[in-house]
């Protein structure tokens, strides 16, 4: 695929050389419910965003996914990391993190550690060992289970490292 490759035992999406025209995403072919996913992510170059997808599916007729997506990065000058969007389904924030506590907690232009735990309704996020999201889906009709996938935002150029990615089921 022309939007990511691997290099340093990393799967990089995206490139610093030329803008990135829809957002892309690598997904897995198994399914995943009730799991914790360990990895380390970092975002390179100018508004960088990114994101880590899950119980997610794609969409038919187009490069997106729609599902949950533990963020990555900023929008605009605001940072986003450790928050839950709903990626073209609801087309929004689930839950924000706190902005003060990700500008204490980030580490920018570095590798930081992301775990995501998914146990039935209940979805946790935490970004160098804090918790960022707490969030309990109220909606039964929201699918319980779905692929992961790495994304690269459109946009600038911009990358996205993700490395030593581990999935417990759960």
């Amino acid at each position: 695929m022309e939007w990511f490759r691997i290099e340093n035992k990393a799967v990089i999406g995206g490139t610093l050389v030329k803008p990135i025209p829809h957002n892309y995403f690598l997904c897995t072919t198994e399914k995943y419910g009730d799991f914790e996913l360990r990895l380390e992510v970092k975002v390179v170059g100018d508004n960088a965003n990114a994101g880590v997808q899950f119980r997610t599916k794609r969409v038919e007729g187009s490069s997106e996914v729609e599902g949950y997506q533990a963020d990555v990065g900023g929008v605009g000058k605001r940072l986003v990391w450790g928050s839950l969007y709903d990626e073209s389904r609801r087309r929004k924030f689930m839950a924000e993190a706190d902005s003060n506590l990700i500008e204490a907690t980030v580490k920018p232009n570095d590798w930081n550690e992301y775990r995501i735990r998914c146990v039935g309704p209940k979805i946790e996020l935490f970004l160098n060992g804090v918790q960022t999201v707490s969030y309990i889906e109220a909606d039964d009709k929201i699918d319980r289970t779905g692929v992961i996938a790495l994304q690269i935002h459109s946009g600038p150029p911009t990358e996205a490292w993700y490395r030593n990615i581990r999935i417990k089921t759960l």
